[in-house]
C-alpha cells in the first residue's frame, strides 16, 4: 500500500506539474529476461505508474507521449546527434566525439524530451 500511495501522489503532481510528460516506451518484461535484472526489474512498478500517470494526465486534458523504445535515447549525443554503436551499462558518463560529457540519465532524459518535442510538432 506504501508503494501504490506513492505511485499515486507522484503521479498526482506531475500530472498537476506539466501540460506534457514525455516517457520511453520501455518493455519491461524484456529488459527483465534480456539484461538479468529478474526481478528487480518487474517489481519497481514502472507500468502502473505510467497507467496512473497517464489516467490522471488525460483527466486533466493533458498529455503522455510515448518515446518508441527502439530510439537510441542513451546512445545518442545531446548536443551533435551523433549515435554511438557501443554503450555499456556500466558507461554513466556519456562521452561524445564533439567534446560532450554528460551524465549518461541525463543526456538520455533530454533526448527522450527532445524526441517527444518533436514527435508533438509532427502531429
Amino acid at each position: 500500500n506504501q508503494r501504490k500511495d506513492f505511485l499515486h501522489k507522484l503521479s498526482y503532481e506531475m500530472a498537476e506539474a506539466y501540460d506534457v510528460v514525455a516517457v520511453e516506451d520501455i518493455d519491461m518484461k524484456a529488459m527483465s529476461q534480456c539484461m538479468h535484472f529478474g526481478k528487480s526489474v518487474m517489481d519497481n512498478s514502472y507500468g502502473k505508474f505510467r497507467e496512473l500517470l497517464e489516467y490522471k494526465l488525460t483527466w486533466k486534458g493533458k498529455k503522455l507521449v510515448r518515446v518508441d523504445r527502439f530510439f537510441p535515447s542513451s546512445k545518442k549525443c545531446c548536443k551533435c546527434g551523433s549515435v554511438k554503436k557501443e554503450l555499456k551499462l556500466s558507461d554513466r558518463v556519456y562521452l561524445c566525439r564533439c567534446g560532450n560529457r554528460i551524465d549518461r540519465d541525463l543526456n538520455a532524459a533530454i533526448n527522450i524530451r527532445e524526441e517527444a518535442r518533436r514527435m508533438l510538432l509532427a502531429g
